[in-house]
Formats: C-alpha cells, sequence, structure tokens
C-alpha cells in the first residue's frame, strides 16, 4: 500500500513562505501525476497545482505565481514551494498521487493521498 507523507507544514505571518514536502513510500516515477490539494474551513476541496512526469505544471488561479510544485526522482519526494501566503491560504493542505496522467484526471481522479498538513497564515 502505497503511502504519502507530508510535511512542512506549520504557522507563518502573511508574507511569508512556507515549503510542503510529501514522501512515497515507493518509486515515485510510477506516478504520472502528483499534486497538491487544499481543504479550506467553509469552502470546497480544491487543487492547487499538479506536475506531471515530464515536470508540466498546472496551477489554480488563485496561486497568481506565488506557489511552485516540483517532483524529485532522487529524494522519491514532490514539493510546494509557497511564497507571499496570505491568510485565506489557511487550511489542509494535501499530497495526492495518481498512475495516469494530469489529462486524465478528470475522468480517474486521484488515487492515492496523504493525511494532509496543516497551514495557517496569520495577518
Amino acid at each position: 500500500q502505497e503511502q504519502l507523507m507530508e510535511s512542512g507544514g506549520g504557522s507563518v505571518q502573511a508574507g511569508g513562505s512556507l515549503k510542503l514536502s510529501c514522501a512515497f513510500t515507493g518509486n515515485i516515477r510510477i506516478y504520472l501525476c502528483v499534486g497538491w490539494y487544499r481543504q479550506i474551513s467553509g469552502k470546497d476541496f480544491e487543487q492547487v497545482a499538479i506536475i506531471g512526469s515530464g515536470s508540466e505544471t498546472t496551477y489554480a488561479d488563485f496561486v497568481q505565481g506565488r506557489f511552485r510544485i516540483s517532483r524529485d526522482r532522487a529524494s522519491n519526494s514532490q514539493y510546494l514551494q509557497m511564497n507571499s501566503l496570505k491568510p485565506e491560504d489557511s487550511g489542509t493542505y494535501y499530497c495526492a498521487a495518481a498512475r495516469v496522467g494530469c489529462t486524465a484526471l478528470a475522468t480517474y481522479g486521484m488515487a492515492y493521498w496523504g493525511k494532509g498538513t496543516p497551514v495557517n497564515v496569520s495577518s
């Protein structure tokens, strides 16, 4: 059973930065699409960013150039560098992975999920 383990969440003031990490127990190369999602209180679960096996990326509109997703074969991990954080970014962030390409997510969705890491941005 694949396990995805997030780390790097925490508390930061508005304008600050955090880097989230997600370690895969298996080989990240078998996951054609990996990404980050978030759950903000009172709002729907939403996609933050996804990255394919060829490092092609897609970001949610609210990211506005502030975040950067990456994946690394050597460390079997994916990352989300978050800069210029806003209080409205506060929530729980989840790592996710799929064995299909990112273009197939609308049909198949992400199959593997981490347990989430909290992010709190104070004003």
